[in-house]
């Protein structure tokens, strides 16, 4: 027979105490307690990992970030209409929900780091065929493998990081993958920007007789190779192998991490978190008792669909296209893209230096509360325009107006949605369920990426900027009630310590 042990569950009072290893203490002295437990840890091993970890953040911004200045250039090389242009944009989030959902379950059978090693070579295969690709079928095929590798290191880097690093560090350290998909963004839009201005357009041929877009995607090819290399040399999650029953070579990953002393405890740990009578499958997902989903597992995909449903990745994806529409030229529009970026990254640093001291679910809010009035303002300035000759005219104060909220956007969205929830997905699930749960919040995220992107050239045709946007600042709105309604807070948390 087996019995299922877990650890205390930490019970906070309204005055901020809690229970740690059955001993009453204030929230400074549990964070004393546990900086302590973690006074031993190699920072420099655990950078490194988390070092390579993110390069996966990297590629996945580098892959979004690459179509927005190749739009034109799939229109003319395949003769599509706004449809097929929408779908040759979004085709890779089809191939993004099935990787994310995929590589959820897959993590839990082969491993975080096999998978991630998986994952690297599908970016390069991507990268290769997207700009080879003779026809519009070839182009969506090898974009809907590079969304299996994007949906894996999407929902998997976090994971990773947040099973190898300090609870006292867990926010700031995983939040690095955010800083990591915008640089990989601002990489992907400054090189398609340098590329265009050299050939002359992003349709002009360029090297080897080549047109500038297919080197967009060849741009590539440098750091996927890179993430491929430098995945061989970093260990497995513990957690991982302690759930396949690896329990020495999990003992040795631990010791190298946070010392001999730490490492055994954590091992124990781990292993009365998880069940000891069958390994984590997705059936784990629902509660025994009521026979319904669990509870937290809806919140995940609450969190992963509403940061899609903001419209953030309408800004990247169709970036240079949308400030083409209210008249600014393609070269200021990639221009914009790259400030935008270079906004996004500062926002998330100071994400960093706040989520492991005012916690996860605060940031959440702000950032709601931020996008739903910038979303709103922004619909008003294109509400304002008129259309000439099918595009929409701006006055310079309303074109003003909607550039400077739309970056304002921008940074309330990487300072609070951007980084925290791919954090909070990370490290929210109990050990059990969290390659499952990753793998359906990553699934409801890819999806609701697809739907955005692929219905926002049909609502900019049907109700225009105006309405594409009022809808993103409502779905904003209703985050804030879905936040402070639904959203726990984890900050300070061990792994071993969530609750489902």
């Amino acid at each position: 027979m087996f019995v299922k042990r877990r650890l205390p569950n930490p019970r906070f009072s309204l005055k901020g105490s809690a229970t740690i290893n059955g001993r009453l203490c204030n929230s400074t002295t549990r964070e004393r307690v546990l900086n302590n437990a973690h006074s031993g840890a190699n920072m420099a091993l655990i950078s490194a990992i988390v070092a390579v970890a993110t390069l996966g953040g990297f590629l996945f911004g580098f892959d979004s970030g690459v179509i927005n200045g190749t739009v034109d250039g799939l229109r003319i090389a395949f003769s599509s209409d706004d449809v097929g242009t929408g779908f040759n944009v979004a085709s890779m989030l089809l191939g993004c929900a099935v990787g994310a959902f995929v590589a959820g379950r897959l993590s839990d059978i082969l491993g975080r780091r096999r998978t991630l090693l998986i994952a690297a070579v599908f970016f390069i295969v991507s990268a290769y065929g997207s700009g080879i690709a003779g026809s519009s079928i070839e182009f969506v095929i090898y974009r809907i493998i590079g969304g299996l590798a994007v949906g894996a290191a999407s929902v998997l880097a976090p994971a990773y990081i947040s099973e190898v690093t300090p609870a006292n560090l867990r926010g700031r350290l995983s939040s690095l993958q955010q800083v990591m998909i915008i640089v990989g963004l601002t990489a992907a839009f400054l090189s398609n920007y340098l590329l265009a201005e050299y050939a002359g357009s992003s349709t002009e041929t360029f090297w080897l007789g080549f047109e500038a877009w297919r080197w967009m995607f060849w741009m590539e090819l440098i750091p996927a190779t890179i993430f491929l290399i430098a995945l061989i040399f970093i260990p497995e999650s513990p957690r991982y192998l302690v759930t396949r029953g690896d329990v020495e070579k999990a003992r040795g990953v631990l010791d190298r991490l946070f010392g001999a002393s730490v490492g055994a405890r954590k091992v124990t740990e781990i292993e009365t978190s998880i069940s000891n009578d069958h390994a984590p499958r997705l059936s784990d997902l629902i509660d025994r008792q009521s026979g319904r989903l669990r509870t937290i597992v809806w919140v995940g995909i609450g969190l992963a669909t509403f940061q899609q449903l903001v419209g953030i990745n309408v800004v990247f994806y169709y970036g240079a296209v949308l400030w083409q529409a209210v008249g600014f030229s393609e070269s200021d529009a990639l221009k914009i893209n790259i400030l935008s970026g270079s906004i996004s990254i500062g926002s998330v640093i100071l994400a960093i230096a706040l989520i492991d001291r005012v916690g996860r679910k605060p940031l959440l809010l702000i950032g709601s509360i931020g996008m739903a009035v910038t979303l709103a303002i922004m619909s008003f300035a294109f509400m304002s325009g008129s259309l000439v000759d099918g595009t929409l005219e701006l006055s310079d104060s309303a074109g003003l107006t909607a550039l400077v909220a739309a970056n304002i956007y921008v940074a309330f969205f990487n300072f609070s949605w951007g980084p925290v929830m791919w954090v909070m997905l990370g490290e929210m699930f109990p050990n059990q369920i969290r390659g499952s749960g990753l793998a359906v919040s990553g699934f409801a995220q890819w999806i609701s990426n697809f739907g955005i992107t692929m219905t926002f050239p049909v609502m900019l045709a049907s109700i225009g900027l105006s309405g594409a946007y009022g809808f993103y600042a409502i779905s904003a709105a209703i985050s804030v009630v879905f936040v402070w309604a639904m959203v726990r807070e984890t900050k300070g948390l061990e792994l071993e310590e969530m609750q489902g």
